[in-house]
C-alpha cells in the first residue's frame, strides 16, 4: 500500500526532511509548483525505474525550482536523493503519482504520493489567499492595473481594436460572458469590465458560470479565481459531464455542443442578447488550418455570428485578435492559476498534462515549427482569410449558393480587353 499525504500536510511540514518531485511535463511546472519541487517528468521517470540497466541519458545537473531539461541523467538525479527521507510524488491530479511513487518505493525509496496533486495544492492555495480579504482587494487592482499598463500594448489595444473593427458591441447591449475557469475566459472578463468602466459605448454585462459537473477541486479554483479577480458571477448548475460520460465517438465536440446550448438559453432568459467566448488568435489561425488539412475546405472561426437557434442572440469572441502567448505572460506576471479546461476528465487533456494527440495540438505543434522559419506565419494565416481573391479560387459557396471557375469561364474571356487577349497570346 503506496503511503500517501495531503498537500496541507505537506505545506505545513519542514523542508529539509523530505524531497518533491513534481512528475508534470516541464511546460506545466514552469507554471508553478510546489516550493522546491524537482522536476522529472513521468515518462522520463518511469522509463529509468523500469529499465534503470538499458536507460540511455546524457549527463547533466537539473536542481530543486528549476524546469526539465532534455539530456538530464535521471540516474544520477535519483543517487543524489536520500533514501532515509521521504520522497513524494506530484502530479497533476493524484492518479499518476501513485504508480511512479510504487516504482521508487521498489527502487528503495521511502516514496509516497501527493494527494489530488498540484491541483489540490492549487486549490489550497487559493483559498488561503482569498481569506485575507485586504490583500485579496491590492492583488485585485494590481491585476486590473497590469491590463492597461504593462499589456497595454500586446493585450488591451488589441483587444479594443478587435472589438472595434469587427463591430462586437453596440450601445445597449447586455452581453453574458461566459466563464469556464480557464485563463482566456477569465481574462476576457476582465478586459471586458475595464471596456465598460472606460469605453464610450453603454452596455451591461453578466457573468455566466456554467457548472456541468466539476469535481469539487476545479470548481473551488473557478470560484477563488473569481474572487481574487473581482468578478461578480452568476452561476448555474447542468448535468453536461454526465450525460456525455459514456459517449466514445466525439465526446468532446458534443460537450461543447451542449454547453454552448445550455448557455444561449440561460442568456436569454436574463436578458441578453449576446454571448462571448473566451477564443483568441491562435485559436482562429489552428482552425483555419485544420479545416484545410483535415476537412478540405477554406474557412476560419468568425469574430461574430448570429444564432441559428436561439432568436435575436449573438456570438463574440472579443479576444479574436488577443495572442494566446500574451495572455499566458499576463497570468504568470499576476501570479495566477486556472483550471486548464473544462472537463472534469482532465487527466486524459492534452492541456492538463495528459496525453496528447488531438487535432488542435498537432496545429499548435506545426505552427510553432513554421514560425522558426518565419515569424510572420501567424499574421499571414490570419491575414489569408480576411484577403481571398476569388478571381483565383476553383470554387466557393455561400448557404446553398455555389460556385465554380467553370461557370463564367468563357463569359470572362470574352469581357477580357483586346490588349491583354493579344498579350496573353
Amino acid at each position: 500500500m503506496i503511503k500517501t499525504i495531503t498537500a496541507a500536510e505537506l505545506i505545513n511540514g519542514r523542508t529539509f526532511d523530505r524531497t518533491i518531485i513534481d512528475i508534470r511535463p516541464a511546460e506545466e511546472y514552469k507554471k508553478g509548483s510546489m516550493d522546491a519541487a524537482l522536476n522529472i517528468p513521468e515518462d522520463k521517470l518511469v522509463e529509468y525505474l523500469e529499465n534503470p540497466e538499458e536507460a540511455d541519458m546524457e549527463s547533466g545537473t537539473i536542481g530543486d525550482g528549476k524546469a526539465w531539461e532534455e539530456g538530464v541523467n535521471v540516474g544520477k538525479l535519483l543517487a543524489a536523493i536520500p533514501k532515509d527521507k521521504p520522497v513524494w510524488v506530484l502530479c497533476h491530479t493524484g492518479n499518476k503519482s501513485l504508480y511512479v511513487a510504487e516504482l521508487m518505493s521498489d527502487a528503495g525509496f521511502d516514496a509516497g504520493s501527493v494527494e489530488g496533486g498540484y491541483r489540490s495544492f492549487l486549490r489550497l492555495s487559493l483559498s488561503m489567499m482569498v481569506m485575507n480579504e485586504e490583500e485579496v482587494t491590492e492583488r485585485t487592482k494590481a491585476i486590473e492595473r497590469s491590463i492597461i499598463t504593462k499589456y497595454r500594448k500586446s493585450i488591451w489595444r488589441r483587444f479594443t481594436k478587435g472589438v472595434h473593427d469587427y463591430e462586437l458591441i453596440k450601445e445597449g447591449d447586455k452581453i453574458a460572458v461566459c466563464i469556464s475557469g480557464g485563463k482566456d475566459s477569465m481574462l476576457m472578463a476582465k478586459l471586458l469590465q475595464e471596456l465598460q468602466l472606460h469605453g464610450k459605448v453603454k452596455f451591461d454585462l453578466v457573468f455566466l458560470v456554467m457548472n456541468p459537473g466539476y469535481n469539487e477541486d476545479n470548481w473551488n479554483i473557478i470560484l477563488n479565481n473569481a474572487k481574487l479577480l473581482g468578478i461578480p458571477i452568476n452561476v448555474f448548475e447542468s448535468d453536461i459531464f454526465n450525460i456525455v460520460a459514456d459517449v466514445d465517438k466525439s465526446p468532446c465536440y458534443l460537450c461543447a455542443r451542449m454547453r454552448r446550448g445550455y448557455l444561449y438559453s440561460h442568456a436569454k432568459e436574463l436578458g441578453c442578447n449576446k454571448i462571448a467566448l473566451g477564443h483568441h488568435f491562435d485559436d482562429v489561425i489552428e482552425t483555419t488550418l485544420m479545416g484545410m488539412l483535415y476537412s478540405g475546405k477554406v474557412e476560419t472561426m468568425m469574430p461574430k455570428l448570429h444564432s441559428k437557434n436561439f432568436e435575436g442572440m449573438e456570438l463574440i469572441r472579443p479576444m479574436y485578435m488577443v495572442r494566446e502567448a500574451d495572455i499566458k505572460a499576463w497570468r504568470d506576471y499576476n501570479h495566477l492559476h486556472f483550471i486548464q479546461c473544462a472537463c472534469r476528465f482532465t487527466e486524459r487533456c492534452a492541456t492538463c498534462g495528459g496525453e496528447k494527440g488531438s487535432k488542435r495540438d498537432e496545429m499548435k505543434e506545426l505552427i510553432a515549427e513554421l514560425r522558426k522559419r518565419c515569424d510572420t506565419i501567424d499574421m499571414n494565416i490570419f491575414n489569408s482569410v480576411h484577403n481571398i481573391n476569388l478571381k483565383t479560387v476553383i470554387g466557393y459557396h455561400k448557404g446553398d449558393w455555389t460556385y465554380k471557375f467553370l461557370d463564367d469561364y468563357d463569359e470572362e474571356e470574352k469581357k477580357m480587353p483586346r490588349k491583354i487577349k493579344q498579350k496573353r497570346n
